[in-house]
């Protein structure tokens, strides 16, 4: 057994008690009956820092709710590690379907349950409880610095503004996030990308009033026939998205990456089983993991209009309306994107009907070199915790406030995350194996302790 195995065994019982002390704190970003909850968080978080090594942590006002900073100065000529992570959690709702409490915190089957229990409370503990081994035990060589916000569930309103304002308090070398997932307890992986997005809704009028099928239809445009023209024009049947300079700035993947990417265990058997489908769709000359992680994508995410009730109404519709998306990749600007889609559709738009396309929102994609030296110690780190080389996936979801990170400070971030698909996260009985909390304590450790910038 190893020193940081040894250390972990012997403190156990005190290192949860301490997260179950925060995850007992209903801090829910969405539920503004929780503000007290989301300060009473801030502050648990604060002392934890506090008694875990750091020289000073305070929590600090932002526009929304508070955000806790706090580090450790070792030498002004080290690397500084900024360790970024959210104290918010998800709603817990639908209560009746949960097997204990969400806000009292149970270990069964060596999982532990609860809201938070993942993400992100249970993976940030991870991040402290690492960083708190390497200072008593004066293995630290590089200083640290924690931001920890409480609005990452809503969308991070608040934090692009405050890294704006302290910009000198944040500045760092590298961030580290333990928020994402791996491909399996035994499979461990390092998130190397993650995708943007821009989303609309369009809406379609044609005639001033529904007007009755006999007597228009045939003569008159229906908006919903108009827009499912429309929208199917988007894509052609190699997968391929039309607008037109869409895939300028698209970053081909490294073929070391898409090698990688092969090597990954997939069965699409068992992949299209799971979602009930008897074929699979996507991009021409792309696998499947390549198409959900990798390349950009188009989707409908709603469509309406015309009569939708009980029975039948022979009625040719006023308006139809749809909400769609685009999952962008690395260096595709959202801004850009949502510029170009709206122009597209009201090129296409037949004279017959008006559009209106209005952007909702977006967030930019984000790309980490695996040769950077942060990420060879994440892989080294995993591979002493793990017993096995970590595989570099990138990712088909987003989380904006990466790309947000890379903009207004300039820093690269590893997202070293240990979350699992089992583990349930946003939804009732979330969990956390706790063998995977202490591999990836002793994995946060050999990070360090391998990072030298």
């Amino acid at each position: 057994m190893s020193k940081i195995q040894t250390y972990i065994q012997e403190n156990e019982t005190k290192i949860i008690d301490d997260l179950f002390s925060l995850i007992r704190i209903p801090s829910i970003s969405a539920l503004p009956e929780h503000k007290d909850d989301m300060m009473a968080c801030a502050q648990r978080w604060r002392q934890l820092l506090l008694e875990a090594g750091a020289d000073e942590a305070m929590v600090m006002p932002s526009a929304g709710n508070p955000i806790v900073f706090a580090q450790k100065r070792m030498n002004p000529e080290a690397q500084t590690i900024l360790i970024y992570a959210h104290y918010d959690v998800m709603p817990a709702e639908p209560l009746d379907l949960w097997e204990s409490y969400p806000f009292e915190p149970e270990i069964r089957d060596e999982h532990i349950w609860a809201r938070g229990a993942d993400d992100d409370k249970g993976q940030s503990f991870i991040q402290v409880k690492a960083f708190e081994y390497l200072v008593k035990n004066d293995l630290l060589k590089n200083n640290v610095k924690f931001i920890f916000e409480g609005e990452e569930e809503i969308g991070s309103p608040s934090l692009e503004a405050f890294c704006e304002e302290h910009k000198e308090l944040l500045r760092a070398d590298i961030i580290l996030v333990s928020d994402t997932s791996m491909l399996g307890a035994d499979l461990p992986s390092l998130t190397t990308g993650l995708r943007g997005l821009a989303y609309w809704e369009i809406e379609v009028t044609g005639p001033n009033r529904d007007l009755h099928s006999g007597h228009f239809g045939g003569a008159v445009a229906n908006p919903i026939n108009t827009l499912c023209g429309m929208i199917s024009s988007v894509v052609d049947a190699d997968g391929r998205i039309t607008i037109p300079g869409f895939y300028d700035d698209v970053e081909e993947v490294p073929q070391a990456e898409r090698e990688m990417i092969a090597h990954i265990p997939f069965d699409e058997e068992k992949y299209k089983t799971a979602i009930g489908v008897k074929a699979l769709f996507g991009e021409k000359g792309y696998s499947t993991l390549e198409r959900n992680s990798c390349r950009p994508s188009f989707d409908v995410c709603g469509i309406w209009g015309g009569y939708t009730g009980e029975g039948s109404k022979t009625v040719l519709p006023s308006k139809a309306y749809a909400k769609v998306s685009c999952r962008l990749v690395a260096h595709q600007d959202h801004h850009k994107i949502s510029d170009l889609f709206t122009k597209y559709i009201h090129s296409i738009a037949p004279e017959s009907v008006q559009v209106k396309v209005t952007p909702m929102h977006g967030g930019q994609g984000y790309v980490c070199p695996i040769s950077l030296p942060a990420y060879q110690a994440a892989q080294k780190g995993f591979e002493i915790a793990f017993g096995k080389k970590p595989l570099a996936v990138r990712r088909g979801g987003s989380i904006p406030i990466i790309s947000t990170f890379e903009q207004v400070l300039g820093l690269k971030t590893i997202l070293m995350g240990f979350g699992l698909e089992s583990n349930a996260i946003h939804s009732p009985n979330e969990n956390l194996p706790l063998d995977i909390f202490r591999k990836g304590i002793e994995a946060v450790v050999e990070f360090h302790l391998a990072y030298q910038g």
